[in-house]
C-alpha cells in the first residue's frame, strides 16, 4: 500500500490513495490541486525520504469543499482577585480534499 507524508499549511499528513482530509484554507483555482511538498514516499517496495523534500514527487487531489469552518476553538484568561476576565475565540477555515493520485 502506497503512502507519502505531505506538508501543506505548517503541518505534515500521512496520504494514501482515496484519503479524505481537512487541511488549512488552500488559495486555489479549479476543482483539483497538487502538492508539491513530499517529504516521505513509500510505494509499497521501498521507502524514499527526502531532505527536506523529494525532487519531482506530487500528491494529486480533487477539492471536496473548498470552505467550511471548524469548531469553534474558546480560549478564556484571567487573572485571579483583580475582576479581570476575557474571553476569546476562533474557528479555523478549512479545505476538505480527496487524495486522487501519488506520483513520484
Amino acid at each position: 500500500m502506497a503512502y507519502a507524508i505531505i506538508r501543506t499549511g505548517g503541518k505534515q499528513y500521512r496520504v494514501t490513495e482515496g484519503d479524505v482530509l481537512d487541511v488549512e484554507k488552500l488559495n486555489l483555482d479549479g476543482d483539483r490541486t497538487v502538492f508539491t511538498d513530499v517529504l516521505l514516499l513509500n510505494d509499497g517496495d521501498g521507502t524514499k525520504a527526502g531532505n527536506p523534500l523529494i525532487e519531482g514527487a506530487t500528491v494529486e487531489a480533487e477539492v471536496l469543499q473548498p470552505l467550511r469552518k471548524a469548531k469553534k476553538v474558546i480560549a478564556y484568561k484571567f487573572k485571579r482577585r483583580q475582576g479581570y476576565h476575557r474571553t476569546v475565540g476562533h474557528r479555523r477555515q478549512l479545505t476538505r480534499v480527496r487524495i486522487a493520485s501519488i506520483n513520484g
